[in-house]
């Protein structure tokens, strides 16, 4: 017998017929002796419909009252759960993040986890309950509503798998796993049996939207055992995300390819090349709450340099106006954007022991004639930013180059 944490996303949680199927599965895993606590989304576009809806009020609007607005979602399908459990004999109980007392900071719609109680939901755990929580949310110290932002649940069913010390915490969603990269651009991608933390990381943050990279953090941080899984399919062991590394000789050097089309370029051109010039650039774009990737300093020449670095795409007007503001403080030239690149990256473990991995991903693109605009490595991955149009072409071949499709 097992505790497992079992979350379940919006498409899972879309219909009536859906919660109900849901359900079954829920009985399932008690059926066979399983203690569950069950976090749900809300209904498939239902937050979108709620920030439409704010905003027909509030152009801009008011970040505590959203949370308000939005945290409702998920208060809906944790009681049509309950319901659907009742309706074929399980006890079940419902509690939104405040009953729960999952407390967060008060950075609303941003909000992130303090501390869980968790003694009603043990008590009812001891009970023979099926626990469901709203994810997506959580209450702060002055019992203000919060969310937790984007992909939210999935951080709630990793922190209660971690306050709950579970067995498991299993995700469920539209797909069964995670990809060697998106079937839909490439539709030899290959499931994963298992992948590791770091890898999960660098995937979630590169792009790869199976999994919010907080709760992969969180998972990391607190040891929690997290699988992937298809809601709707019955069978299947989805990808499991794991602390060790496979000794397995075998291992291919890459896991896998994520790539991100939100991506745009920022060129400094003609600045003074002189020490602090870095920050006097960057500083201004982080005050304005920009978030900075990748970043490119040229070598200089008659005592100026270029300065290159990539945003996300709809931060990119922003950051120029921010840099048109100081243009002349940091004695610059002039400034462009190019909203028209995406970043591909490849991950994997791997490459820590195998050299000539940039050497195959450089020539690789370069007989496909992409030109490459920008590169970041790491440890475990590389990274490179190509115009746009070349997205799709880029990562089949790379796909094809590590043999990714192979089992």
């Amino acid at each position: 017998m097992a505790l497992i944490v079992q979350k379940y996303g919006g498409t899972s949680m879309g219909t009536p017929e859906r919660i109900k199927n849901v359900a079954r599965r829920v009985a399932k895993f008690k059926a066979q002796g399983h203690d569950i606590v069950v976090v749900v989304s809300a209904m498939s576009g239902e937050t979108n419909r709620l920030i439409a809806l704010a905003k027909e009020i509030q152009a801009n609007p008011d970040p505590r009252e959203l949370d308000v607005i939005i945290s409702t979602g998920e208060q809906v399908t944790i009681g049509l759960l309950a319901m659907a459990l009742k309706d074929i004999g399980l006890d079940a109980v419902s509690y939104t993040g405040s009953q729960v007392r999952i407390l967060t900071d008060s950075a609303f719609t941003k909000a992130r986890i303090q501390e869980i109680d968790d003694a009603n939901m043990r008590a009812d755990l001891a009970a023979g309950r099926v626990v469901i929580v709203a994810g997506f949310q959580g209450v702060d110290g002055d019992g203000n509503i919060t969310t937790l932002g984007r992909g939210g649940s999935d951080t709630t069913g990793v922190a209660l798998a971690a306050a709950l010390k579970a067995d498991e915490c299993q995700i469920y969603t539209d797909v069964d796993g995670v990809y060697t990269t998106d079937p839909r651009v490439v539709p030899e991608a290959r499931k994963l049996k298992t992948i590791t933390f770091e890898e999960m990381l660098e995937m979630a943050s590169l792009g790869s939207k199976v999994l919010q990279i907080r709760s992969v953090e969180f998972a990391g941080k607190y040891n929690v055992k997290l699988r992937v899984l298809s809601s709707f399919q019955e069978e299947g062991e989805g990808t499991l995300i794991t602390f060790e590394e496979e000794s397995n000789m075998e291992k291919p050097v890459i896991s896998g390819i994520a790539f991100n089309r939100d991506e745009a370029r920022i060129n400094v051109m003609g600045v003074p090349d002189k020490p602090g010039i870095a920050y006097q650039i960057l500083g201004p774009v982080a005050d304005a709450n920009v978030d900075v990737d990748m970043i490119i300093q040229n070598v200089g020449q008659d005592g100026s340099t270029d300065f290159s670095f990539t945003v996300p795409k709809n931060d990119m007007a922003r950051a120029i106006k921010v840099l048109e503001d100081v243009q002349a403080h940091v004695g610059a030239r002039s400034i462009t954007g190019d909203d028209k690149i995406c970043k591909v990256s490849i991950v994997g473990v791997g490459m820590r022991s195998h050299v000539g991995v940039a050497a195959t991903m450089f020539r690789t693109l370069a007989e496909e004639g992409i030109n490459i605009q920008m590169i970041s490595t790491s440890e475990i991955k590389i990274s490179v930013v190509v115009e746009e149009k070349y997205l799709e072409l880029a990562v089949r071949v790379l796909h094809k180059a590590f043999g990714l499709e192979m089992a």
